[in-house]
């Protein structure tokens, strides 16, 4: 601002005859402090209102966070799940694309993936056994229930497509929409692997948790079927160097 009242200045008093430099010049000297002012309450209204906006992000998120703890507690089967899925998925996500592990968005999409399961009957969430295909009909519906509840919260910004997309199969038979290969968001398609993973080796009610060579050997058969491919080969690089086992069954 300096500079520029400086520059002001010079031209205003560049020609002594004028009767009234002076007094423009000191009417520029007011206009400067006043910018000044303007200036830096304007600057401290913007911190304030970040400090705010972080506030409001950290409060809806810890209320999903809840929601989504809440349907995990209902099954105690599945403890850890989230917190293990989510550290998959981040190690997978940054082998894929490092750009998407810079977005928290993506780690609000891993960890919030089932929040939808709040809307499922408990009957059908802790059966303790398969479902059968009208029960199934209805866990279907969970990815959509909860993109609908994360949708108005703009900061989960893509975190709401892994959430509606993470049961979409490469070769297009999943659901919701039945989107095929590219058009599935890729943080739902590296999500999808680390999900059935966890899945396949932790205990169910129905069975007990599967071997981690059996399991990966899943993923690897699902490899453009149920799964991109390409994240299929970077999830095994992993489990090869040993990035997963410390999370098998930690829960």
């Amino acid at each position: 601002m300096a500079g520029v009242t400086g520059s002001i200045f010079e031209g205003a008093t560049a020609s002594p005859a004028d009767p009234d430099a002076p007094t423009l010049h000191a009417q520029l000297v007011v206009f400067a402090r006043e910018l000044g002012e303007l200036y830096r309450q304007e600057r401290a209204r913007s911190r304030e209102l970040e400090h705010v906006l972080e506030h409001l992000q950290e409060t809806y998120f810890a209320t999903m966070r809840t929601l989504a703890q809440v349907v995990e507690a209902k099954d105690l089967t599945t403890r850890g799940h989230l917190d293990r899925t989510q550290a998959y998925g981040i190690a997978l996500a940054r082998m894929i694309d490092a750009t998407l592990v810079e977005s928290p968005e993506t780690g609000y999409g891993f960890f919030l993936h089932d929040i939808g399961k709040v809307g499922i009957p408990e009957s059908i969430l802790c059966k303790a056994g398969p479902l059968d295909e009208t029960e199934w009909e209805v866990m279907r519906r969970h990815p959509t229930i909860g993109a609908q509840i994360v949708e108005p919260i703009r900061f989960l910004g893509n975190a709401v497509e892994t959430i509606r997309h993470h049961h979409e199969r490469f070769d297009g038979t999943g659901y919701p929409c039945g989107l095929r290969g590219g058009e599935i968001p890729i943080a739902a398609r590296v999500f999808a692997v680390a999900d059935s993973f966890d899945a396949m080796t932790s205990d169910r009610p129905y069975r007990g948790a599967l071997p981690v060579e059996w399991a990966l050997l899943q993923i690897e058969e699902g490899a453009g079927g149920q799964f991109d491919p390409e994240i299929v080969d970077a999830f095994l690089v992993l489990a090869d160097a040993g990035e997963l086992e410390l999370n098998v069954n930690a829960g």
